[in-house]
């Protein structure tokens, strides 16, 4: 009995052992170049997913917050959001060089998909898109700190001067919703029509989030 359980523990053992090992040589036989894309290409794919998850976890704490802790958690969760867009930045810029770099190599090989990649990311609307995103959090996060510095002053309504300033920073991040909206609603317009031509790219693309994403926060 006692032998059978361990036979079964170092043979389950094995096949981890093996499934690793297969998994971290599958593509040995592949060209260095064809093994960085893969790489590069999964770097990608990951950050986008990590950003996507990131934007939904805002949506949900850029509702109505009433409590000063919870102005605290938003704002620390947007640095950490900021971190997100630029190892998705990050990862773009270093797929973009790759392809540019060998684009011989891909060419030859035929692999026309790595190249709409690149030309999705340097679409106007894209990088439109994207600066839009960062004018959003900036400033989001301007008014949430300026109501956590001034919490009591401004939900007790005891000064008219923290209450105009109020109105200023939620006049301007109103603004910056709206502008973001627009440029969503443009850039997954362009993304529908991109993927309609070049399904396989479709896993290296940001989620096609709805303006519903970014609600006003009051």
């Amino acid at each position: 009995m006692i032998f059978g359980v361990c036979f079964s523990l170092v043979t389950a053992g094995e096949i981890v052992i093996y499934s690793k090992m297969k998994a971290k040589h599958k593509y040995a036989d592949l060209p260095p170049i064809t093994r960085q894309l893969i790489r590069y290409s999964e770097i990608l794919k990951q950050t986008t997913q990590n950003l996507d998850n990131d934007l939904v976890e805002l949506e949900q704490q850029s509702k109505v917050q009433s409590k000063a802790d919870k102005l605290k958690q938003t704002i620390v969760f947007i640095d950490e959001l900021r971190q997100s867009m630029h190892d998705n930045q990050a990862a773009i810029k270093q797929m973009v060089a790759f392809v540019e770099n060998h684009r011989d190599f891909f060419t030859r090989k035929d692999l026309q998909w790595v190249y709409e990649i690149k030309r999705f990311y340097n679409n106007r609307i894209v990088i439109a898109h994207f600066k839009s995103l960062e004018n959003y959090l900036n400033n989001f996060e301007t008014l949430l700190r300026f109501c956590y510095r001034n919490f009591d002053a401004i939900t007790k309504a005891e000064s008219t001067i923290h209450l105009k300033n109020y109105d200023e920073y939620y006049l301007r991040y109103r603004r910056a919703v709206d502008s973001h909206n627009r440029f969503n609603v443009k850039r997954i317009e362009f993304q529908n029509a991109f993927i309609k031509r070049y399904p396989e790219i479709k896993a290296y693309l940001p989620a096609k989030r709805q303006t519903e994403a970014f609600r006003l926060w009051q």
